[in-house]
């Protein structure tokens, strides 16, 4: 599973926090790995320099073997919790998505 991290001009880059982070990630996403591709992680500052809490958005879209791309978003007043839930928040809905394939096909 290939994981990309990618943080817009307002937030500075930290290469010891995307490491950490995709290790976070790759821990949450692990009982999916044979079926994951890639995983592809925006981190954007929604109000720029003005500040603010809860105004980091992170946008996390999984590519999944046999069905569509699995696409979430979270805010955070941080990086690494805007990136963590938007991990948990992918969890769920692979879980769901993987279920339902699961249901269809009768196992």
């Amino acid at each position: 599973m290939f994981i990309q991290i990618r943080a817009d001009n307002q937030i500075p880059g930290d290469s010891d926090r995307d490491n950490r982070l995709e290790e976070q990630i790759r821990q949450r996403l692990a009982r999916f790995e044979d079926r994951i591709t890639d995983v592809e992680v925006h981190v954007s500052d929604v109000n720029g320099s003005k500040g603010g809490n809860g105004d980091l958005r992170c946008s996390l879209e999984a590519r999944v073997n046999g069905i569509q791309p699995i696409a979430v978003v979270e805010q955070g007043t941080d990086v690494d919790r805007a990136v963590i839930g938007a991990a948990k928040k992918a969890v769920r809905a692979l879980d769901h998505q993987l279920g339902k394939l699961s249901d269809r096909r009768g196992h």
